[in-house]
């Protein structure tokens, strides 16, 4: 049966199991009952009235949330955090009193945010370094088999397979290194009060500001946080969203340039993303083979990209202690950025898990263009022989610009012909013909991609390789 409600096409289709759970209104409003569990202990044990029976009721209904009192309270006070207040109050009657007790809406509502951030990028630092696994035997199994390199999508000198994969896989390396910058220098809010000033728990704790200190560090450590900020207003710094949700877009913008790669690759038959036995490539032309997945990485990319502008646009509209134009941006731009990376890696774990490298092609085009590619080898073996080095270049240029007209009107390329025609090049084919192994061409592509993956070998020792399922 067909939902008559829309939903986001990021729950519906794209995001993993985990990710939207992590979002959803369960666990953000669990995370606000523990929050009030966690103040409540903090201010038991730093001496105010609370007591152990008072903790324990609030305990045992962190999960059994009445939405529908939720609901009918928030209709009459406007408030959603006060109607969860009163709904945890009913569930926990003896604890009513007690519950939110100093604190203001931000105290759970911006600690559970960072809470489920942080969560978040840990969970997609283990999906990164899955797609780099991939990547990193891809490249070591390709790492010596010669192709032809591209500058301006136009036939330059010679690469290895492995080679252009591992200019992906450092893309990859980036953005690891920016997620577990902002994993690290995620500190926790704590609860400071309606302006950051800690006023209302001066009162309470009647004056002992180390008390405040210490309540606050007892809340953070609850939830794995080492740190809080040294000063606030009544929210986190939105510098924070800024950070990670730049990280996002910074695995977008990996993912978008290896899928356009791909997609390019795979037009010209050289290598092809994952294709399903019975996948269909169009209703209408049943012979395509379209690489849908590395489309839809683009696409799905193009839309995190421009979400991660959200984040430096509200950080930076943020008036005096607060303002509330950043809450309805924050619950769309946040979540769906979570979401989408989520969904482009599942993605790019399940293209690079399957790459199909077509060897033939690829040997069949490097050769087409191999007696271009060993043109500097020929100028030099021929000045060697005693060439002049000028003459020499005017000599290939010619017979370049000759050949790649011939080959454009459908014509084998004749090049190393047209230069053992040239009395003044002093070569004969057959000569050119023992310079023409595409290994002598490669460079250090073999030595560079060891360099690399020995480099990510310990990030990847632990990785769980399973790989993700996705809907096509």
């Amino acid at each position: 049966m067909m939902n008559n409600i829309y939903e986001s096409p990021l729950s519906s289709r794209y995001a993993s199991k985990y990710m939207l759970e992590l979002f959803s209104s369960d666990t953000r409003y669990q995370t606000w009952r523990s929050l009030w569990v966690s103040l409540a202990k903090a201010e038991m044990a730093l001496g105010l009235p609370i007591t152990q029976e008072q903790i324990d009721e609030m305990n045992a209904h962190i999960s059994d949330i009445d939405y529908d009192c939720v609901r009918q309270r928030e209709k009459e006070v406007r408030h959603d955090v006060m109607a969860h207040v009163h709904a945890f109050g009913k569930a926990a009657p003896s604890a009513a009193g007690i519950i939110h007790l100093g604190a203001t809406s931000c105290y759970v509502t911006d600690n559970a945010d960072l809470i489920i951030y942080r969560d978040g990028l840990r969970y997609l630092r283990g999906e990164l370094l899955k797609v780099i696994a991939n990547l990193s035997d891809f490249a070591q199994k390709y790492k010596a088999m010669p192709t032809l390199g591209y500058t301006h999508y136009q036939p330059a000198q010679l690469v290895t397979v492995g080679k252009r994969a591992s200019l992906w896989m450092q893309d990859f390396l980036s953005d690891l290194n920016e997620i577990d910058f902002a994993i690290e220098n995620i500190k926790f809010l704590g609860c400071r009060g309606t302006t950051g000033t800690e006023a209302s728990f001066l009162e309470l704790f009647e004056g002992d500001a180390a008390k405040i200190d210490e309540m606050n560090r007892m809340i953070a450590a609850d939830f794995g946080f080492s740190e809080c900020f040294d000063v606030c207003g009544q929210t986190y710094p939105r510098k924070v969203d800024s950070r990670i949700l730049n990280a996002l877009s910074s695995i977008a913008q990996s993912c978008y340039r290896m899928a356009g790669d791909i997609r390019l690759l795979q037009h010209d038959r050289q290598i092809e993303e994952p294709f399903e036995k019975n996948q269909i490539g169009s209703s209408a032309m049943a012979y395509k083979r379209n690489p849908m997945r590395s489309e839809r990485i683009c696409s799905l990319a193009r839309h995190l990209m421009a979400d991660a502008m959200n984040a430096p646009m509200t950080a930076s509209t943020q008036w005096m202690e607060r303002t509330l134009d950043d809450s309805a941006n924050r619950r769309i731009s946040m979540p769906e950025g979570f979401l989408c990376a989520d969904a482009v890696l599942r993605l790019a774990q399940n293209v690079t898990n399957g790459l199909v490298v077509n060897e033939k092609i690829i040997e069949k085009t490097v050769r087409e263009y191999m007696p271009f590619m060993a043109t500097e080898n020929l100028l030099m073996e021929a000045v060697k022989r005693g060439g002049d080095r000028q003459q020499l270049h005017e000599i290939i240029r010619k017979c370049s610009m000759e050949a790649t007209a011939k080959m454009k009107s459908g014509e084998e390329c004749d090049l190393l012909a047209r230069l053992a025609a040239e009395p003044a090049f002093g070569l004969s084919e057959a000569e050119m013909n023992d310079l023409l192994n595409p290994s002598l061409y490669i460079g250090r592509c073999a030595e560079q991609v060891d360099a690399l993956t020995a480099k990510i070998k310990p990030l990847i020792a632990s990785v769980n390789r399973e790989t993700a399922e996705i809907s096509l």
